[in-house]
């Protein structure tokens, strides 16, 4: 029994390509994802605590949680050295006080 309409009619439709994805213009450099993705953390950070939505305390322990997530988080030399110096870097935004507006 042959059925009409739109799901009868999509199953001989034709694949459709995809589209291809659009290509920088110019590489950037391995960085700028990191500079980039911190300044954007950084930013909700500051907004959520100048709304009284995470107090200070709430704000640090997310630093802390996230520098304790790089610590130790790889056995191969290479990694972990990458790791190092991510929870060394969190951990000296905590130190500077910067994550957070002071009066």
């Amino acid at each position: 029994m042959a059925q009409n309409g739109p799901i009868s009619e999509g199953l001989h439709m034709k694949p459709q390509t995809p589209a291809k994805p659009a290509t920088p213009q110019s590489p950037a450099p391995p960085d700028v994802a990191g500079a980039a993705a911190l300044s954007i953390c950084e930013s909700l950070l500051l907004a959520l605590n100048d709304r009284n939505i995470l107090p200070e305390r709430e704000i640090m322990g997310i630093l802390s949680d996230a520098a304790a997530g790089h610590t130790g988080a790889s056995d191969r030399k290479a990694d972990a050295a990458f790791h190092t110096a991510v929870a060394d870097l969190i951990n000296r935004i905590i130190h500077s006080g910067n994550s957070v507006r002071r009066p």
